[in-house]
């Protein structure tokens, strides 16, 4: 970053009463994408202020061709200008005679300059401060300040920031045509928006030239040729990718760090991949405005705001939110908070405390496959009274299709058609109490309460923690903590932080690791999970995505595992999703929760979102398996008994994934069922299964 060097200028004691100084502007700190692409600036002002050596002459020159064109020979007030001003003036044509050193004695001193009085008076104050200021400092630092002060509109100030929005690139690299459209603008921003009125803007663009080559700063070949060239700016106002949401959490995190990044001028390197966050935010948009675009679709429609106009909308139509993170490394790769910041900078992803549904029921079934159960276990899907107690009623909770029960079902079975039912039973056997450990150890809830409708995900949190949960699933059961920021650099280039994926053990002891010869820095990414049972859980969910309750997902081509979530009266929709590359989470629904219309599940809205999303993601990617950990058993068994398969059988077996020594066995002795409540029940198609009565437990 670049402070406007003053050497050799005499500065009063308190320059902020004195309207001649050159004082440092606010600067803005620039929030870079991994590529080092830029996607956010932070700051009072969005200002990046450069040294004018850094910048081609002619861009200079372009401002003083049309601003003040006797920039070096007057003393900081244009008295020719000012003549030839009243003489316009009396005869009807009004124009000012300021010169670039009496605008920014004005610009940059409001308080003590202001340009708005039109009085004598305040003329010559500002033409008194100008002169003096001509006193102090050269002309390269004048007109240096004046590059850095000026307002291009949208709240960016100085060349540097209007180029990089405007034009995608630095100052230091504008071409000739460029460097007069910026000129063409400071006298008047919203007039001249090369955005919204290029037209406009090339035709002021090329009288700029006209009167560069007709002052000998370029020859008349050299403003010709500019002057064909297209205007052509930058798309998404310079930055790689649409990303306010996730600007903001970074300007929280690293606010909380301790660094002042609002007070400017710092460099923050993130983990944001620009092309994962553009199609992040295009699925999401394609998607709501397809289900919005139906017939008989019956609550309020988005429309974007007008160009220019500042929205003052509710935000009462439908809601959306996606986060994507790396699963081994918790970089957070794509983060949209909603639909639409100009209307609501609510960041849902992040904030939004919702309930995730059926997508929470991977975390009941991991703390099952590590106390007893194995993905081949049959449990029963069949009704079920839970008694409330204390006169509270009877609870009663139904699969998704109310009244449809499967019978004996296997827990991939049950996974993968998100049969209630059995989830409830899978929480009485195992205990709710151990469900919110589980729930606590991935960080889903803080704590859980000890009510068996919280395993069907009744509790509320956000997107970000349920993606972060998933990502050790991928990785294969290692925690892994949501990470924006990768290092943040001073004005100097100096690193101020880094991320570190490992933690200090021992620094909290007499002395901290200061006193010890190295630092203990150990890996954060702790094992939470059983690899074995992380595969397993995987391999359950890539069965939701191939024959469950989010087909659509399969259209990606490549191995996807995920699971769908739809809370009570379709309020709300979830997808969260993976490959062995990327983790991401869907959610939908209303700031203001209301039912999204029948048939509404995450299944029919979260997941196409998320399919859209993977083609575009894992487009370049092989389609690489999930890797099997050392230990398991891929074992063939009927896919409907669980059992395993005899010689023979075909059709309906799958490749089972166990514990070593948690394979069934070759026989069975056929002595049938037993439900829930120990009620008897005819074993399915004759299968070999025994079950324990009172959980309806494989025994």
């Amino acid at each position: 970053m670049f402070t406007p060097a003053l050497a050799g200028a005499q500065q009063p004691a308190n320059v902020d009463s004195v309207p001649w100084t050159i004082v440092p502007m606010p600067q803005a700190s620039l929030v870079l994408a991994r590529d080092g692409s830029l996607i956010g600036e932070i700051g009072k002002e969005i200002r990046t202020s450069v040294s004018i050596k850094s910048l081609p002459k002619y861009l200079a020159q372009a401002f003083v061709a049309v601003e003040d064109h006797r920039f070096y020979q007057h003393d900081g007030v244009d008295v020719v200008g000012i003549a030839g001003a009243l003489k316009d003036n009396i005869f009807g044509e009004r124009r000012g005679a300021s010169t670039i050193t009496q605008q920014l004695v004005g610009n940059m001193h409001p308080t003590l300059i202001d340009r708005t009085d039109m009085s004598l008076g305040r003329k010559l104050s500002e033409q008194a401060a100008a002169r003096e200021m001509e006193k102090h400092y050269t002309k390269e630092q004048i007109l240096e300040g004046y590059l850095n002060q000026i307002s291009f509109g949208h709240g960016w100030y100085g060349v540097e920031s209007a180029a990089r929005h405007y034009f995608g690139k630095s100052a230091s690299r504008l071409t000739l045509a460029e460097a007069a459209a910026l000129a063409a603008m400071p006298k008047g921003p919203a007039l001249y928006d090369p955005l919204k009125y290029p037209d406009r803007v090339r035709q002021r663009r090329n009288v700029v030239l006209a009167l560069m080559a007709d002052q000998g700063f370029i020859t008349g070949e050299q403003a010709k040729n500019a002057q064909a060239s297209r205007l052509t700016t930058s798309p998404n106002g310079g930055y790689s990718a649409y990303s306010p949401w996730f600007v903001d959490v970074v300007r929280v995190q690293a606010t909380r760090a301790g660094i002042p990044v609002t007070q400017g001028g710092y460099r923050i390197y993130t983990s944001l991949d620009p092309v994962l966050q553009n199609a992040a935010t295009s699925a999401l948009a394609e998607e709501t405005a397809a289900l919005e675009s139906q017939p008989d679709y019956a609550h309020p429609r988005y429309a974007p705001p007008k160009p220019g106009a500042r929205s003052t909308r509710t935000t009462d139509y439908l809601q959306g939110m996606v986060v994507a993170m790396d699963p081994t490394s918790g970089d957070v790769k794509a983060l949209v908070g909603g639909r639409d910041y100009s209307d609501s900078q609510f960041d849902r992803a992040v904030d939004g405390m919702r309930q995730p549904g059926s997508s929470f029921k991977p975390i009941v079934y991991s703390s099952a496959l590590d106390n007893g159960y194995t993905p081949s276990t049959v449990v029963v899907d069949a009704p079920i009274e839970i008694d409330l107690g204390q006169g509270a009623g009877v609870w009663r909770p139904e699969n998704y299709s109310t009244g449809k029960y499967r019978g004996p079902t296997t827990l991939r079975n049950a996974l993968r058609w998100s049969l209630n039912t059995v989830t409830v039973r899978l929480a009485q056997d195992i205990g709710m109490p151990l469900i919110g450990e589980y729930a606590k150890r991935f960080g889903v809830y803080d704590e859980l309460p000890n009510y068996l409708s919280y395993a069907l995900g009744a509790g509320e949190t956000t997107v970000m923690r349920m993606v972060t949960a998933y990502s050790m699933f991928a990785n294969g059961g290692r925690r892994v903590k949501s990470t924006l920021i990768d290092r943040i650099q001073d004005r100097y280039g100096r690193t101020i932080f880094k991320h570190d994926a490992r933690e200090c053990r021992g620094c909290d002891a007499p002395g901290g690791w200061k006193n010890q010869p190295e630092p203990q820095l150990v890996d954060r990414r702790e094992q939470v999970l059983d690899s074995m049972t992380a595969y397993q859980i995987t391999s359950m969910m890539e069965g939701v995505v191939q024959a469950g309750t989010a087909t659509v997902v399969k259209e990606v081509g490549k191995p996807i595992a995920g699971k769908t979530g739809t809370t009570n009266d379709e309020k709300d929709a979830w997808f969260i999703g993976f490959s062995p590359d990327i983790v991401v989470g869907i959610y939908m629904g209303y700031d203001k929760p209301r039912n999204l219309g029948k048939g509404a599940t995450g299944g029919h809205l979260a997941a196409p979102i998320a399919r859209d999303f993977l083609k575009l993601a894992l487009v370049d990617k092989a389609a690489i398996p999930f890797k099997v950990p050392a230990g398991i058993k891929l074992i063939r068994v009927d896919q409907m008994s669980g059992m395993r398969a005899g010689p023979g059988e075909g059709g309906r077996t799958i490749l089972e994934a166990f514990k070593p020594g948690t394979a069934p066995p070759d026989n069975y002795s056929v002595i049938g069922v037993a439900d829930a409540d120990g009620r008897s029940l005819p074993p399915p198609d004759a299968d070999r299964s025994l079950f324990l009565p009172g959980t309806g437990r494989l025994y």
